[in-house]
């Protein structure tokens, strides 16, 4: 089957090629644009590879190339073997000087094609792959994952992940030094929170997924009043979900937005009042995690409800931009999102403070780190 290819729209001097590799389909994964963006803009010649679902829409026009690769499976082990299969003998054949693996999902044909070819492998790690809910509850696949992850990681000589809490896991449990750039946005004008929706928006932002408390999120709306719940993507629990607002009647007050380009996105979060990253305690890598999610809400001027985990503590006792929730409960959700939303004064405390650390946590300063980590790569007798 034929690959989708989209080529480079700059005419600009280009030095080393480098290779990306993702499991989705490109069109929304803003770190990944980010990233491939900045490098381009560096005079590196970026190619990003991800699939193509049976409804995926046309690539946005990027200053890298992108390649999505078509598979008869959509899903579960038979889509992750195809995948793989053909992604390996893609990159057999393609010329670069570096290869940049994101996630456990696509390691394995990048660690045998760099062997191969004598060229470096980088791992990007979004999260800690082999402590996703999806992964802990299924002890024979967390075990394939961990002895993949136990093959290669040690091995390796580059690598960099989303927060210092998985960066200092890795390095403990493997010896591999892992550098920490983490997934921030663009820095946006001050004005951009001025546009608040009426009736107030309590937003989430991402992948409609297990142990995102998406659920109990859900619940909580039946006591929340003159609110709506916006839901921004879509994911395995989508089905799920719809059913349950249905049968608790609150469509008037839960709107699924479904999936929504970055560009959009950035117009529909300002709208927001309230930004919600609500993660069971269910795996290190939620544990750890630190969602590009809760940067968003920042550069929105968005207020949040963040889990107490360790690295929102952190962002908290740098700027205090959210209530941290010790539980899931749903009473304990609306209690926290009316508190917010009648507060004034705590609201606008909130507020102000991320106008403040929007001005810190920005890619135009986090994308400093990135263009140093891939020059090391390349220096003299590295």
């Amino acid at each position: 089957m034929k690959m989708e290819n989209l080529p480079l729209t700059k005419n600009k001097p280009l030095q080393r090629r480098l290779i990306f590799t993702v499991t989705n389909d490109l069109n929304y994964d803003q770190r990944m644009i980010r990233i491939c963006s900045t490098l381009a803009d560096n005079a590196y010649q970026v190619t990003l590879v991800g699939r193509k679902l049976p409804k995926s829409k046309p690539l946005a026009e990027r200053n890298f190339s992108q390649h999505r690769i078509p598979c008869y499976f959509t899903s579960g082990k038979a889509f992750y073997i195809e995948y793989n299969f053909r992604l390996f003998f893609y990159l057999l054949f393609s010329s670069f000087d570096a290869l940049c693996s994101i996630d456990l999902d696509t390691i394995a044909p990048g660690y045998l094609v760099t062997k191969l070819k004598s060229k470096p492998l980088v791992y990007d790690a979004h999260e800690y792959f082999t402590e996703v809910p999806e992964v802990v509850d299924r002890p024979a696949v967390q075990k394939i994952w961990k002895k993949l992850e136990t093959w290669i990681v040690p091995k390796l000589n580059y690598a960099y992940t989303v927060c210092e809490s998985i960066g200092e896991a890795f390095t403990k449990e493997y010896g591999t030094p892992f550098s920490v750039i983490r997934n921030v946005p663009f820095a946006k004008n001050e004005n951009v929170g001025l546009a608040r929706h009426d009736p107030p928006i309590i937003i989430y932002q991402g992948a409609l997924n297990e142990g995102r408390g998406l659920e109990h999120a859900i619940t909580a709306m039946q006591w929340v009043e003159n609110a709506q719940f916006w839901l921004i993507g879509e994911g395995d629990l989508s089905k799920k979900l719809r059913q349950q607002v249905e049968t608790l009647k609150l469509g008037d007050k839960v709107i699924f937005k479904g999936y929504q380009r970055p560009a959009q996105l950035q117009e529909i979060t300002p709208q927001a009042s309230i930004g919600l990253n609500l993660l069971a305690n269910k795996g290190l890598s939620y544990y750890y995690s630190l969602a590009n999610k809760a940067f968003d809400y920042v550069q929105a001027q968005v207020p949040a409800l963040h889990m107490n985990f360790p690295e929102y503590r952190k962002l908290n006792a740098r700027f205090e931009v959210s209530l941290l929730l010790d539980t899931l409960e749903p009473p304990e959700i609306a209690k926290q999102i009316n508190r917010l939303l009648a507060d004034k004064t705590l609201y606008e405390r909130l507020r102000k403070n991320c106008i403040t650390a929007s001005k810190e946590w920005t890619w135009e300063q986090e994308s400093k780190k990135l263009i140093d980590f891939y020059q090391q790569i390349f220096l003299p007798n590295t």
